[in-house]
């Protein structure tokens, strides 16, 4: 059985996003799990996400590097306060910093691994490391810093 996974326990009024949200049937839906201490997610990409014939375009690994990234520092939130996804609410994280380094084109055709691991946290900020792999073969990096959702962008 697979365990839950981190988005699908965001609030309904924050899960939307075109990247993880489980309520915007258009997007991409991702979702990431905890594989020890790492996070994982598989992502099998459309023939439309295309760059060019056989190549995944640079913005959705971008997308995909950056949604793994939110859910990967709320999941180590959950941890760190003692709680295990899907125990409470998982909490919301926005993109301070997000760096993508492009090591080879990604193919399109077959399913994509992405892997994120915290490399550092504190309660202002969560630093998160990310690859992308295409049939076992990193095709791309991240690093990627995750704030707590700041008040303004709550509803009120």
């Amino acid at each position: 059985m697979q365990t839950p996974a981190i988005q699908d326990f965001y609030p309904d009024d924050f899960s939307h996003c075109f990247g993880c949200g489980r309520l915007n049937a258009t997007g991409h839906q991702i979702k990431t799990r905890f594989d020890g201490d790492e996070t994982v997610t598989r992502f099998a990409p459309s023939s439309h996400h295309v760059a060019l014939p056989g190549f995944v375009y640079g913005g959705l690994v971008a997308s995909l590097i950056d949604c793994h990234a939110m859910a990967t520092a709320a999941g180590a939130a959950l941890r760190s306060g003692g709680n295990e996804v899907g125990a409470v609410p998982s909490p919301r994280y926005v993109t301070a910093q997000l760096n993508v380094s492009y090591l080879m084109p990604t193919p399109l055709g077959g399913e994509l691994e992405i892997r994120g691991r915290v490399v550092e946290a504190t309660p202002r900020k969560t630093r998160v490391e990310v690859t992308v792999a295409a049939d076992g073969v990193v095709t791309a990096k991240g690093e990627v810093v995750a704030v707590p959702m700041p008040a303004s962008m709550l509803r009120a």
